[in-house]
């Protein structure tokens, strides 16, 4: 006797129906058209999760910057003097830290700006003198 495939066929497909709802027209009806609609949301979804935490973590890289330079500090200054001083308080943090609780985000730079080392000034070749021709 002939198996078919009955039941799991309109439960995958249920499924798929489901996940194209508020498409327009056939991408949402037609099976053909929807299944390759959603297969392309499913791509950009994945994507988009991606660029998403890339685009927070520039925000608070600007946040951070900002709140620095307003403290006479530079981003990278900044990072640099923090993991010297091996504080390991993350971008997000230290952002929300800078808006909300500005007391201690001004201790923190205080802390980052103590731990640069001191680097005295490269110093300056003398200029070759002219030779008696």
């Amino acid at each position: 006797m002939r198996v078919r495939a009955g039941k799991a066929r309109h439960r995958s497909k249920k499924r798929l129906f489901k996940e194209a709802r508020g498409n327009f027209l056939g991408r949402r009806k037609l099976l053909r058209s929807m299944k390759e609609t959603v297969l392309r949301a499913r791509a950009f979804a994945f994507v988009h999760r991606k660029l998403k935490k890339r685009e927070y973590r520039a925000l608070w890289i600007t946040r951070l910057s900002a709140a620095c330079r307003a403290r006479g500090l530079s981003y990278s200054n900044f990072i640099r003097g923090l993991t010297i001083a091996k504080v390991e308080l993350n971008r997000k943090t230290l952002s929300e830290l800078a808006i909300h609780e500005p007391a201690i985000f001004d201790e923190i730079v205080e802390v980052a700006k103590k731990s640069i080392p001191k680097t005295p000034a490269p110093k300056k070749k003398p200029a070759p003198q002219a030779s008696p021709a």
